[in-house]
């Protein structure tokens, strides 16, 4: 029978390395991420539309215009004319009714209240006008 002594663990071996070796997997992922971004398609930034050839038909009824100011006091005029809200309510249900449907251009100053613009666009949806612009941008 073998007896093992203090002399024999003083003999130079080797200790067991217990860490993972990661070198090779890096290199496995380096070369996934090279082979990813060459497959990728390249990314235009263009988008492509089919625009209609030739000249758009030419309307024969020409929409009237209404003019909505809103003046630096945040007070509305219709076609020149001060109004309530409630008037203006009334001005656009009717416009709104006409057998074609006026371009409505609303002209806020800059100094104006934006609270009473926001209820002029709010008014003009509820009561079905759909043909609005926003004009006078410049001063802002």
């Amino acid at each position: 029978m073998a007896m093992s002594s203090s002399a024999d663990l003083s003999v130079d071996e080797p200790e067991v390395m217990m860490d993972i070796n990661t070198t090779p997997l890096i290199d496995v992922m380096l070369v996934l991420l090279v082979m990813l971004i060459i497959t990728i398609p390249v990314q235009l930034h263009a988008v492509n539309l089919d625009l209609p050839v030739g000249r758009p038909p030419v309307s024969a009824v020409v929409p009237d215009k209404i003019q909505i100011d809103i003046n630096p006091l945040s007070e509305v005029y219709w076609q020149g004319l001060p109004v309530s809200i409630t008037q203006l309510e009334a001005n656009m249900s009717q416009a709104a009714h006409q057998p074609v449907q006026p371009e409505v251009h609303v002209r806020p100053d800059k100094n104006a209240q934006y609270a009473v613009f926001a209820n002029v666009l709010a008014a003009s949806r509820r009561n079905g006008l759909t043909r609005m612009a926003v004009v006078g941008s410049e001063q802002f």
